[in-house]
């Protein structure tokens, strides 16, 4: 009997399906966005195609609705629990101002209010000494006040419990005792690292959305077991690996990028299939536009970042994202054109869709211009309405004064010259040539826009994945379950020595094997990712160096000077380096199918669907519409072309040839004309 793995990819304006069957190659589906309900657009995305959940073996699943509660201040009100003392700490936040010469500048608000931290008395010393005991009775007030006021989550953030967290357990005790049901967030649990701010940031973080994302992922395995799934629930984390849905609702903050993390783990496995180790990839999709790096092989990480000005403290594949998508809508700021960030949406959606939408957006231009088709969107099933598209850009155009076409090629040259400011801040601004990378375009709308991407920035090749629209989706099932430890080493390099630090990870991977064996990964199928941060003796910034199995001090301290010298252009060979973290990954295996490869009979003599007349350039040109299905391997052709399939459409320009690689990967290449 034929089992399924599945993974599902909720997004803005679509939610994504990708069914992998245990005798079969991939297939995908492509469904509208249920909003009131994401869970509901999931399981009929599932149910379309495998009428009895029973039969899926195992299903993964990348979700925004706690960035989305981030990013839109739907979260829980928090109340924070501080040092006595050190309360004011996470309000004053630090001092730095990233944007030096904005006159503008204010601090980003808190997600906590000072009138919401409240202090307890009890103090560790740096080395673990019980300075004060803790005092049980400063809780009763914090009691108190959650309940007068049903606060639903708490964040606790004492002094040096990164390192020694007797008081933070202790006091998570004493309020779950007297608090059942509410969220309690512990610093060390979520950021077992040094500086104190951001370890509350990250706390503060995690309490704010846990209640909203628990609500989501409890409903969700709720109405998939009364729909007869038995498989249980795994979640995209940050990180590039998975989690149990039982662990996400402990620690959602891991999986704030869950949704776009699977689109540059897809990456990873691609440049692995294709031989192209360098991947500068984008995704597309109705609503944004998110970018990453794939270097030698693999997914470019960060262990801190910043959403919206707040700081968070742990892995997580670095994804710079900006509101841009098909669904991005054009407007008049006086006589200025604007494109974004505001989008359309599923609902009411572009104008082309038909549900009320009259404002032109992306797609709308993309559809009057000729580069996507009424019948294009998901093989035809969704009939796009063109008359509405050309009312909602001759309207503005002509507010505008200007000429429709142009008007509408206008719209999508912001877009993609937004597109492209990005790109260069994870590429140009960080020392790394784009050129030296291949393009690949996913998402709903990246393949549209693609090309135009690639000009912006001189890039030569780009590569069109298969299934593009639901690339995200399919890196979900390429990647294994994942616990990242942390432990505070402040240590000159100097002093340290191997059999030291093999001490320490024997410990840390005892605490990963023991967390990967209860989400029900077998212990012969775990493995070790070791990693340190270092850096010079008193600098602010460390570096985090990859550790072989074979552990030398000498070599260690060589590879960091040398990737001190890559990073910032500088190295100090004869200073001294110090540790200041030990990291582990655990890495579960998780048991995947025999792959079956797509293949495609004949020899693409009826590729060519039909033809119609698109705008490249300011210029009308005639231009074949091909079936991506029916293009096999080795198949060439030069634009203008546009390419449609279940999932996007591809657009190819005049000056550009396309060829299938082996992997039924499109290959795009400029020719000296474009």
């Amino acid at each position: 009997m034929t089992k399924y793995h599945v993974s599902a990819d909720i997004g803005g304006t679509f939610t994504d399906i990708v069914i992998e069957p245990s005798d079969g190659p991939v297939f995908v589906n492509k469904v509208p966005t249920t909003r009131e309900n994401p869970a509901l657009g999931v399981i009929n995305g599932i149910k379309d195609v495998v009428p009895d959940l029973a039969d899926v073996e195992y299903f993964v699943h990348g979700t925004t609705v706690g960035l989305n509660a981030f990013l839109e201040r739907r979260g829980e009100r928090v109340l924070l629990v501080a040092t006595a003392g050190a309360g004011d700490s996470y309000v004053i936040a630090r001092g730095n101002r990233n944007a030096l010469y904005d006159l503008r500048y204010s601090k980003p608000a808190q997600l906590v209010p000072r009138r919401d931290v409240h202090e307890v008395r009890g103090r560790l010393a740096w080395d673990g000494r019980e300075i004060e005991p803790l005092n049980e009775a400063d809780f009763q007030p914090i009691i108190d006040k959650v309940k007068a006021e049903q606060i639903n989550a708490v964040a606790v953030c004492l002094l040096h419990s990164y390192a020694y967290p007797v008081h933070e357990v202790r006091a998570r005790e004493i309020l779950r005792a007297a608090l059942p049901g509410v969220s309690i967030s512990l610093s060390h649990d979520v950021a077992r690292e040094w500086r104190e701010y951001e370890r509350a940031s990250s706390a503060v973080m995690n309490a704010y959305v846990a209640p909203v994302v628990e609500r989501y992922l409890l409903s969700l395995q709720e109405q998939l077991r009364e729909r007869g799934m038995r498989a249980g629930v795994h979640i995209m984390q940050s990180s590039g690996g998975v989690t149990t849905a039982d662990t996400a609702r402990e620690k959602p903050v891991f999986t704030l990028l869950s949704g776009p993390v699977g689109g540059t783990i897809a990456g990873a496995s691609l440049a692995k299939r294709a031989g192209r180790p360098n991947l500068l990839c984008v995704d597309m999709g109705g609503t944004s536009f998110d970018l990453s790096l794939v270097v030698d092989g693999e997914a470019s990480t960060t262990l801190e970042t910043e959403l919206e000005g707040l700081p968070l403290l742990m892995s997580i594949v670095d994804i710079q994202t900006i509101g841009t998508g098909g669904g991005s809508v054009a407007w008049l700021d006086d006589d200025a054109v604007r494109v974004g960030p505001r989008s359309a949406g599923s609902v009411p959606g572009p104008a082309c869709y038909g549900n009320g939408g009259t404002e032109p957006t992306v797609t709308d231009a993309n559809l009057y211009l000729g580069r996507l088709g009424a019948k294009s969107l998901l093989s035809g099933e969704m009939s796009l309405d063109a008359a509405a598209a050309s009312e909602a850009i001759e309207s503005l155009a002509r507010r505008a004064g200007m000429e429709p076409p142009a008007f509408a090629e206008g719209i999508l040259a912001i877009s993609n010259a937004a597109m492209a400011d990005a790109m260069r801040t994870i590429t140009v601004s960080e020392g790394v040539d784009p050129r030296d990378f291949t393009l690949v375009a996913f998402g709903g709308a990246g393949p549209m826009a693609a090309v135009f991407l690639a000009e912006e920035l001189d890039i030569r090749e780009v590569l069109i994945p298969r299934f593009p629209g639901t690339f995200s989706a399919w890196g979900m099932l390429q990647t294994d379950l994942r616990h990242d430890l942390t432990l505070s080493f402040f240590r000159p390099a100097a002093t340290v020595t191997p059999e030291e630090l093999e001490s320490l990870f024997a410990e840390l991977e005892t605490e990963g094997r023991e967390a990967v064996e209860q989400e029900g990964i077998s212990g012969d199928r775990v493995s070790f990712l070791r990693s340190a941060d270092m850096r010079y003796s008193g600098q602010e910034y460390t570096i985090n160096i990859a550790l072989p199995a074979e552990l030398d001090i000498a070599a260690l301290s060589a590879r960091f000077h040398d990737t001190h010298k890559q990073r910032h252009g500088h190295s100090s060979p004869e200073a001294p380096i110090e540790f200041v973290n030990l990291r582990l990954a655990a890495i579960g295996a998780i048991g995947k199918y025999d792959e079956h490869p797509h293949t495609v009979t004949g020899d693409g003599s009826d590729a060519v669907i039909g033809q119609r007349e698109a705008v490249f350039r300011g210029a009308t040109l005639g231009t074949q519409i091909l079936r991506r299905d029916r293009l096999p391997v080795g198949y060439e052709l030069t634009g203008p072309a546009i390419i449609e399939e279940q999932s996007a459409t591809t657009v190819l320009p005049d000056g550009w040839q396309l060829r299938v690689d082996e992997e039924s990967n499109l290959i795009l290449t400029r020719g000296a004309a474009a």
